[in-house]
């Protein structure tokens, strides 16, 4: 990580460079990309390494402790997911409530799942408030293709500085997810999901 944070930030932070083409910030008043800014220190610490070393990784929270050996791209992106995601992107703030219980090695399904109840609990909380909800999860797609898009764009703005490839595949890593989970509704129909609640399924009557 940086080890002096008054440090002037690198020109791939602008705003302008490679900027989203859906993203809602103005350069006139957002000089620099917030999830740029946030990912400097990640993006400078892992900027020599290369992803398909693997390497025994820890991480400690307060509730618990996950220890896996896994390929530095599935650790790296974990920690890039987690970056993003509170960064302040108006885009990606949508996802912030997923580090709630993120989970640092996750497997496809696994996020999936956390991100679609994530997706409901969003639309109970928008009907609550007198909004719309899409209950029928008809925007879960156009919602992760926002995702994507995001993670597309990154991926030019990084290929500027990043000598190594461990970010970059990490921030593909993460938009297979995005493409994933934007596919999963229309393909898949969440029949798998639907198996495990067979037991609210059967008795319509009760909660």
């Amino acid at each position: 990580m940086r080890s002096n944070a008054s440090m002037p930030l690198p020109e791939w932070t602008r705003l302008s460079h490679h900027q989203c083409p859906h993203c809602p910030l103005s350069t006139k008043t957002v000089p620099n990309c917030p999830i740029a800014v946030n990912l400097v220190g990640v993006i400078e610490a892992f900027n020599d390494v290369i992803s398909h070393e693997e390497a025994d990784v820890e991480v400690i929270t307060e509730s618990r402790k996950y220890s896996a050996r896994v390929n530095i791209t599935h650790a790296v992106g974990s920690l890039i997911g987690i970056f993003m995601a509170t960064s302040g992107c108006p885009i990606m703030d949508r996802l912030k409530p997923m580090v709630l219980t993120h989970l640092p090695f996750p497997t496809t399904e696994e996020s999936i799942y956390r991100s679609i109840s994530m997706y409901l609990m969003a639309q109970y909380f928008r009907f609550k408030n007198g909004h719309s909800a899409d209950w029928n999860l008809e925007k879960f797609g156009d919602f992760f293709e926002d995702i994507n898009l995001v993670n597309q764009s990154f991926v030019k703005r990084l290929t500027t500085f990043v000598e190594k490839d461990v970010s970059l595949n990490a921030v593909v890593l993460l938009n297979c997810f995005a493409t994933a989970a934007r596919r999963v509704i229309v393909r898949e129909r969440l029949d798998e999901v639907e198996q495990m609640f067979e037991a609210y399924l059967d008795s319509p009557g009760e909660y």
